[in-house]
């Protein structure tokens, strides 16, 4: 019996060192989910090897990943993506498409021999952007609601949503557990899709229509914990992927009057528990060991990952006409990739579908293009003040 818990020993140490990581990184004005994956590292195989990734971990850790699909599902405003202005649109779709291609250009290049599946994966990594630390340094440059930070939050909402539809369509199409041709892929996608909708619009509807009894019943987190997993459940066996269940349930949530009070109580669980351990654990499967291996695989990723999102999102900011100085200040702050892109690149992994050296190359990416962003933030905008007015924004 002794033996058997002593995978509660190993969460308690987890969620302490989650929790210090997190406080470290946030006091060097970092990303909390960096010093969680440094004490993943520090705590695994690489270093002090206390902690192995068990099946328990390995579970915990799915259900957080799952639980920050639905959180962001939950941030996706439809409103918003309606009022999105074309100048977004046009900034997305550049930072979509330009890593995508230089995703594949630099694996083709440095890996020539491997699958062209593993470099497309690789491109709709690459695709993912977390703007929270770029928010935050533009809230502290006094630059948040200008045009250009309005221009970079618009296209993270569409970027988003842009990336889980290929990420939909690739998996779907490249996924080795798929023994089917490419029209009956596409059609169990079609067939998720249109069950999600339908049980979507249905499921809202009956949580408003019956708002007050739910809420005097105190049963809005259960429903919502209820329909996603059965949803990421019904994902994963059509072959799409359980995260996408995950965020399409929290986009169905982000449409009833319970969006707030779901959001605040799924984060409050999901922080608290589950997500440090799915962050932890994307450090306890990295082996320091491995990275001289793909050193030249990993500054090809870096430079693509940051030259994509440059000339991806530079391309279309002048397009949307912005200066530019505008155009440089909106590209550095799509640079950086953060949970998304270790949640992608951790079902790849899972899938079969990329390899150990790409998992650790984006580990690094994640690590260099977040540490890089604010400075390069405070250099791009320098001392600007004349265009941080509110109005200019709209």
């Amino acid at each position: 019996m002794k033996g058997d818990l002593t995978f509660l020993l190993h969460i308690a140490l987890i969620l302490l060192f989650a929790n210090i990581g997190g406080f470290i990184s946030r006091k060097l004005k970092q990303p909390a989910v960096l010093g969680q994956i440094l004490m993943g590292l520090i705590l695994g195989p690489s270093i002090l090897r206390m902690i192995e990734s068990t099946a328990a971990i390995e579970h915990m850790a799915e259900i957080g990943v799952i639980l920050l699909m639905f959180i962001a599902g939950l941030e996706t405003d439809i409103e918003d993506l309606k009022a999105s202005s074309k100048s977004s649109a046009l900034i997305a779709l550049g930072g979509v498409i330009a890593p995508l291609g230089f995703g594949i250009f630099a694996m083709a290049l440095v890996r020539p021999e491997v699958s062209i599946n593993e470099g497309l994966f690789l491109g709709v990594i690459l695709t993912a952007t977390s703007v929270s630390i770029t928010v935050q340094a533009l809230r502290e440059l006094g630059q948040l609601r200008t045009k250009q930070g309005i221009g970079i939050l618009g296209a993270a909402i569409i970027d988003d949503v842009a990336g889980i539809i290929i990420l939909t369509l690739v998996i779907g199409m490249i996924s080795p557990t798929q023994g089917s041709s490419i029209y009956l892929v596409l059609g169990k996608i079609v067939v998720f899709f249109v069950f999600s909708i339908g049980l979507g619009v249905i499921f809202s509807k009956l949580l408003t229509k019956y708002s007050d009894l739910v809420t005097r019943e105190n049963r809005v987190l259960t429903a919502a914990l209820i329909f996603c997993f059965l949803l990421a459940f019904v994902a994963e066996e059509l072959g799409v992927a359980a995260i996408i269940g995950a965020y399409f349930t929290g986009v169905v949530f982000s449409t009833t009057p319970h969006r707030n009070r779901v959001s605040h109580e799924i984060q409050r669980i999901a922080y608290a528990l589950f997500t440090p351990i799915f962050f932890i654990n994307i450090g306890l499967g990295v082996e320091l060991k491995n990275i001289s291996g793909v050193l030249g695989l990993s500054v090809a990723i870096i430079i693509a990952a940051v030259l994509g999102k440059i000339i991806g999102c530079g391309v279309g900011a002048k397009l949307s006409r912005f200066s530019n100085r505008q155009a440089l200040q909106i590209s550095i702050g799509m640079i950086p990739r953060a949970e998304v892109a270790l949640i992608v690149t951790n079902l790849g992994l899972k899938l079969g579908i990329i390899g150990q050296e790409i998992f650790t190359s984006i580990i690094l990416t994640v690590l260099v293009s977040t540490i890089i962003t604010p400075p390069l933030l405070k250099l791009a905008f320098g001392k600007q003040k004349d265009d941080v007015k509110t109005k200019e924004a709209v």
